[in-house]
């Protein structure tokens, strides 16, 4: 018997049900015993359906198992020998964005951001992957979170993109047809601006005024090469707050695309350098103003909860994490802000990153700081909290998902009418910029650390 696709769904003897005579006949394969999903945090999941509407994966693919509730009714199912982790049951959390819409949705307060990530890192190892995914995904995950490596690339993607090849490869389509992982990672490409490989930022910046607090700032990967603007602009905001910035040249990848992906020793890695890389730098905070690098920085306690050595140090560590826009709402802004408009008047739409309002429940924050620029009126768009689909790296794992996601949430942005988007995390914005270009709509979109330096700079965005 096949699951319901009706989102009311809530007979559990039906979904019990799913493919189990199939698959008893089958060879059970369950979880290791290396921190498999917790059977309490499984229980606690009372199948109310409640997560269907704001899942999406299940908007997108209309089925039960492709759902926060059906997946957790595979785990309980692979844990009780009912089912088997294989390739069949595997492509279900594959589909599985992450983005935590339904932990904040679901009225029983079900753990369910734990349990995906115990079983991703279930997955990983104990399920065989095709030699295509193989390839896709060492690609990824070994380019990514190395800075490094990604600097030595960029020259070649700028030469790609001066002599035309890019127009080329995309007016052809060649590429999807090669593979559409690859072209999907293509396609999400921003124009490359060689001055960000030779930034090189002092150990120390000093605040102009008086000094409120010494704070660290990470770089991250992506948002330190492509998006090198935003880290320069929130050191401005920092400093003319009266912050000390601190950024330790020896930083690396905050570890959030691994660990969302089940790469459990990678992750774990990434997360000792970070930690050391600021162990002696006598900080009050720790500042990120990438969404998803933020949620990870804060669970550091949770990806090193069983090494003796760093357990102690990652929970301090976590405790110190801020987002940019979280730490400025608490400490208040002291810099003079002006228009940024020539019109003085300027309508913002904020996109809601998932792992900023889902996984850290930041929200007004981001609003109350862009309201304070003079001239400024905020939209929202309808289906706020519905993911963009970027979700780290799914937009190149499974991106005909993601592209129905993308294509919906520029829709939704551009309906409000807004003359411009504020968002605070590169996978979002690399994703709306790709469907806006696709729907050939030129609303300008901007993180807000940037908005607001133009605001205390005096600098017009339309000047």
């Amino acid at each position: 018997m096949q699951l319901s696709d009706n989102p009311n769904t809530t007979n559990p003897e039906s979904l019990n049900s799913f493919n189990y005579q199939e698959l008893l006949d089958q060879e059970i394969k369950g979880f290791d015993t290396r921190k498999p999903p917790k059977q309490e945090i499984i229980d606690s999941c009372v199948h109310c359906g409640f997560c269907l509407s704001t899942c999406p994966s299940y908007r997108v693919i209309g089925k039960e198992m492709d759902s926060p509730r059906g997946r957790i009714y595979l785990m309980n199912a692979i844990k009780t020998g009912q089912a088997s982790l294989d390739e069949t049951t595997s492509q279900h959390f594959d589909t599985c964005l992450g983005c935590l819409a339904c932990v904040s949705t679901c009225p029983s307060g079900v753990k369910y951001d734990q349990l995906i990530d115990a079983t991703r890192s279930q997955v990983e190892r104990n399920q065989p992957r095709s030699l295509g995914d193989k390839l896709i995904r060492w690609l990824i995950f070994n380019l990514f979170p190395y800075p490094v490596r990604l600097k030595i690339l960029l020259p070649l993607f700028w030469i790609y993109q001066k002599i035309g090849l890019q127009k080329l490869v995309r007016a052809t389509g060649i590429l999807k047809l090669i593979s559409p992982r690859l072209a999907a990672m293509e396609s999400i490409l921003p124009e490359i601006d060689l001055s960000s490989i030779n930034k090189n930022y002092p150990d120390i910046i000093p605040p102009q005024g008086e000094k409120r607090y010494r704070v660290g700032v990470i770089l991250g990967c992506v948002q330190r090469l492509f998006f090198s603007p935003v880290n320069e602009a929130t050191v401005r905001v920092l400093t003319a707050n009266g912050c000390e910035v601190v950024i330790p040249k020896t930083q690396g990848c905050c570890a959030a695309l691994p660990a969302h992906q089940g790469q459990e020793e990678q992750a774990k890695a990434l997360a000792r350098q970070m930690i050391d890389s600021f162990a002696d730098t006598d900080v009050d905070y720790i500042i990120i103003n990438a969404a998803g690098c933020g949620h990870t920085l804060k669970i550091y306690d949770h990806i090193l909860e069983d090494d003796l050595e760093y357990r102690e140090k990652a929970q301090k560590f976590s405790a110190k994490v801020r987002d940019v826009q979280e730490f400025l709402a608490e400490i208040e802004l002291t810099a003079n802000l002006s228009p940024i408009s020539n019109n003085d008047l300027l309508t913002i739409v904020y996109q809601d990153a998932c792992h900023l309002l889902h996984g850290q429940k930041i929200s007004l924050q981001p609003r109350q700081l862009l309201k304070q620029i003079p001239g400024v009126t905020l939209k929202e768009p309808i289906d706020a909290v519905l993911c963009c689909g970027s979700a780290g790296v799914y937009n190149m794992l499974e991106p005909e998902v993601a592209d129905e996601l993308g294509q919906q949430k520029v829709q939704n942005l551009y309906n409000t009418g807004a003359q411009l988007i504020a968002s605070a995390n590169p996978g979002c914005s690399l994703q709306i910029k790709k469907h806006l270009s696709i729907q050939e709509k030129e609303t300008p979109l901007y993180h807000p650390m940037e908005l607001l330096d133009y605001s205390i700079r005096g600098i017009k965005i339309d000047g």
